[in-house]
């Protein structure tokens, strides 16, 4: 009795285990069927935008505003209590109205080159994330700020071939700390021109009225037109007479030296496609052209000098979505576009094998001291572009050497570089003027730190660039330049490396916080 007990509790015993062995291998087989269903099987794609992010649409209202404090020329319904009229007089030596446009930075210089970029990285937000912007009523005020500009544009081009891409002489401005208002010195006009061609600004300028075209195309026809008119002739212009700027215009070269023509080129013919479904313009970007100049395989940063990661976006866009009667060359082309784009996503994906390391010890993308911030913003705002992409064409992964990853991790890394400018950083301060318990105060901008009923000249205003008070007046809605790469910040009206807001850096951070917003899919074509 006693040895059969035993032999049936061991029989028991191993039965046990074996089930057991077998519920683990299960588990084990779930989980890996989980794991790959996760990685090879897309998302759904977004519907209609849904409930809105607060701090997201708190900081898009913010932002949106430094557009109007940048604005030039006679304001109407000025939602700034301490802006007015000023430039009024701008461009009458060439008997032409270039009072609007925008101020670029803290000064008050109008530089045609960063200022039509400016147009256009804030059509393309438009373009992509007009919704969303609609959800938190900021659609209109996107499209006011971007008419301020383009009105500006087409007027600084009288004829084809010349475009006026400077009001101003910089030395003289920057001698001068005073309000717009009440400007003396005199605001000598710089043009291009084919005895003094520029490739790069005619072609930025040609991009930014092209993709304007396509924000107004519904709304206003007829200046959805007019756009595009200019846009066609200036980027011939660009095309025919290929001489940088910087060269015709050493001048220049003091603030926005340009290193190179041949982004632009590419830029402004993408978005030419996009606006015109011109085949000439995709067989210029998809062949020889490409070949020459868009460095295929070697990921860039995007800014106001080098649209090439912009431009390997803007046209993966059409490999996500396909195009209708395209050659295989064509094809082979823009799929070399999208490879060079997955790989500038690549090195931004901070658990990526091939993951920048130009990034502060906090996960900030870092690339420059001076004006520090337009790199991650901006590389943001491609990341939350391809995210959006990937979602509505139902693409599942990016592969970054062997390793996956997914729209929701090129989403995760737009979000912390969001967060970390407006306040999630280790200064536990926002670097969005105006947004949040903590910003500058000591922002190195002309107006803002003037009283409005202060009397100045030229050079006597120079006691509130000293002035050891806070600024009376708040910049709102500025970017500041941002922090060192050790993550310290020095709030200092003399300190413009840091604390300069620039308009250009408004409206790739529009960009940015209207992706974030709330989701919605993205349109598969602008027309």
């Amino acid at each position: 009795m006693g040895e059969k007990s035993g032999s049936s509790k061991g029989w028991c015993g191993w039965f046990l285990v074996l089930v057991i062995l077998a519920v683990v291998v299960a588990a084990v087989v779930v989980t890996i069927k989980k794991k790959t269903s996760h990685s090879d099987k897309a998302p759904p794609v977004p519907g209609p935008p849904g409930a809105t992010v607060k701090k997201y649409s708190d900081a898009l209202k913010v932002s949106m505003q430094f557009f109007d404090v940048q604005k030039s020329g006679k304001l109407v319904d000025n939602p700034i209590s301490w802006r007015g009229d000023s430039a009024l007089r701008d461009g009458r030596e060439a008997k032409l109205d270039l009072s609007k446009g925008m101020y670029d930075a803290g000064d008050h210089m109008k530089f045609g080159f960063p200022m039509a970029f400016t147009a256009t990285v804030l059509s393309w937000a438009i373009l992509e994330y007009g919704d969303q912007m609609e959800t938190v009523s900021q659609l209109e005020p996107a499209k006011d700020s971007l008419k301020w500009i383009t009105d500006y544009l087409i007027n600084a081009h009288p004829s084809d071939n010349v475009l006026y891409i400077q009001v101003g002489d910089a030395k003289a401005d920057h001698s001068c700390w005073e309000r717009p208002e009440v400007m003396t010195e005199k605001r000598p006009l710089t043009q291009i021109n084919t005895s003094a061609p520029g490739t790069e600004v005619a072609a930025e300028t040609a991009a930014a009225m092209a993709s304007a075209s396509l924000v107004f195309k519904k709304v206003d026809p007829s200046y959805s037109t007019t756009l595009l008119k200019h846009a066609q002739k200036l980027f011939t212009f660009a095309d025919t007479y290929r001489v940088s700027y910087s060269l015709s215009i050493p001048e220049v070269q003091t603030y926005y030296n340009s290193t190179g023509f041949g982004d632009e080129l590419l830029w402004a013919a993408s978005w030419l496609y996009h606006a015109t479904g011109d085949k000439s313009y995709l067989q210029y970007v998809a062949q020889d052209n490409g070949k020459a100049f868009a460095q295929f395989g070697s990921p860039t940063w995007f800014s106001w000098d080098n649209k090439l990661a912009g431009t390997q976006v803007l046209l993966s866009r059409l490999s996500f979505f396909g195009t209708k009667d395209i050659s295989d060359s064509e094809k082979n082309g823009l799929q070399m576009y999208r490879k060079t784009a997955e790989a500038v996503m690549c090195g931004l994906l901070p658990d990526s094998p091939t993951a920048t390391a130009s990034r502060t010890d906090s996960g900030l993308v870092w690339v420059s001291q001076w004006n520090s911030l337009q790199h991650p913003v901006a590389s943001a705002f491609l990341a939350t572009l391809y995210s959006n992409y990937m979602l509505t064409s139902q693409t599942a992964k990016i592969s970054c050497n062997g390793k996956s990853f997914s729209a929701a991790d090129l989403r995760d890394f737009a979000k912390s570089q969001a967060d970390y400018l407006l306040g999630g950083n280790p200064l536990k301060m926002s670097f969005l003027v105006g947004y949040g318990d903590k910003y500058p105060q000591f922002v190195h901008h002309r107006g803002a730190s003037i009283p409005t009923n202060a009397k100045t000249g030229c050079t006597d205003g120079f006691k509130w660039l000293n002035s050891t008070e806070p600024n009376p007046n708040v910049a709102v809605g500025g970017l500041v330049g941002g922090p060192f790469l050790n993550e310290t910040y020095v709030d200092s009206r003399n300190n413009s490396m840091q604390g300069e807001p620039t308009t250009y850096n408004s409206a790739v951070l529009v960009g940015l916080l209207s992706s974030l917003v709330t989701t919605s899919s993205v349109v598969q074509s602008f027309t």
